[in-house]
């Protein structure tokens, strides 16, 4: 399965809609790659949702329109991305079979990422093997389609890692077959939430969404954390830690007066009401024109989901395809 192609791909989980820190970290990526690759790919990962959340599988089937829908708001061109639905590719889960005999319990509960989400939902030795070894599943999300480029965030990194563990293995085993992986860093590392407690995540309840209304945008960023001591507006104030200035950093384009905001905010005589006014107009100028087309792609989401279908259906042939070749391989394709 060895290729010379530039085969990008990526995905969301459909747990709910997406935000600022998804279009940071992955969404920006996506534009930019379907310029750029032979082939891009967009996965609902609908499957791996269901790891923490299978008890709740109408969330799930919810949220699946809602991360497409956000992701065509923003630019993601279905002409040049192929968006297909995990769950409805049973090769995926086929190749997680054969990758699991690859690895050991032992090395799934040292993935940093694995041990941080369990830490995160509260997992004890009642995880779900499901969620334990999704990186498993997600290496097979990754090379079923002999992808080589993946848009990733820092945090998922460990995750790549353990996939191309996997590769090595497999063709250590097999003969050379699969191609090992490379990551694409997003420039922003990881969007803090507006509480600058943790990363802005849903589930914390501290992100600004891609389709938040103008109020809502305004009253989240009059509550962001700034410097506790910063009282008066004479007061110098800190600009490390601060959320509005992180914000500020990775949304304002004017890169020269964001600099010298942090000189007066330091100095004294700044306060944090005209920086929060800033950083709204900069999300507002940003986020309207996406909500408004998500707006107009939601009055028709079967026509959405016909897209989706149509790229399905281009999915499977090169799973089953690859799928065959991958059992050649193995030689395990016992009637040709």
């Amino acid at each position: 399965m060895k290729t010379t192609k530039t085969i990008a791909l990526t995905g969301d989980r459909p747990t709910g809609k997406l935000h600022l820190g998804h279009y940071v970290g992955s969404i920006k990526n996506r534009i930019e790659l379907q310029k750029t690759s032979d082939e891009a790919y967009y996965m609902v990962a609908d499957v791996q949702a269901l790891t923490d959340n299978s008890d709740n599988p109408g969330k799930v089937n919810e949220n699946v329109i809602e991360v497409i829908l956000d992701n065509l708001a923003c630019g993601v061109d279905p002409k040049k991305t192929t968006f297909f639905i995990q769950s409805q590719i049973p090769e995926i889960a086929e190749m997680t079979v054969y990758f699991l005999n690859l690895v050991t319990l032992a090395r799934l509960k040292r993935n940093p990422t694995v041990k941080s989400e369990m830490k995160q939902k509260n997992f004890g030795e009642e995880v779900p093997a499901g969620f334990l070894s999704y990186p498993v599943s997600q290496a097979a999300d990754m090379l079923f389609l002999n992808s080589n480029i993946i848009p990733v965030g820092e945090d998922q990194l460990p995750v790549i890692e353990q996939a191309n563990e996997l590769v090595r293995k497999f063709n250590s085993i097999y003969g050379e077959y699969f191609t090992e992986l490379k990551p694409l860093l997003s420039e922003t590392r990881r969007l803090v939430g507006i509480d600058g407690q943790a990363k802005a995540s849903k589930s914390l309840n501290n992100a600004i969404f891609l389709s938040d209304e103008n109020d809502v945008i305004a009253k989240k960023v009059m509550s962001m954390y700034t410097d506790p001591n910063h009282i008066k507006v004479e007061d110098p104030g800190k600009v490390e830690g601060n959320v509005v200035f992180a914000y500020l950093d990775i949304f304002d384009e004017n890169k020269a007066e964001v600099e010298e905001l942090k000189k007066q905010y330091r100095k004294g005589g700044l306060g944090d009401v005209v920086v929060k006014k800033r950083l709204i107009q900069v999300l507002q100028e940003l986020l309207t024109p996406i909500r408004e087309r998500r707006q107009e792609l939601e009055k028709d989401k079967k026509a959405i989901m016909k897209i989706v279908q149509k790229g399905t259906e281009k999915v499977q042939k090169q799973a089953t395809k690859n799928m065959k070749e991958m059992k050649k391989v193995m030689k395990i394709d016992y009637f040709g």
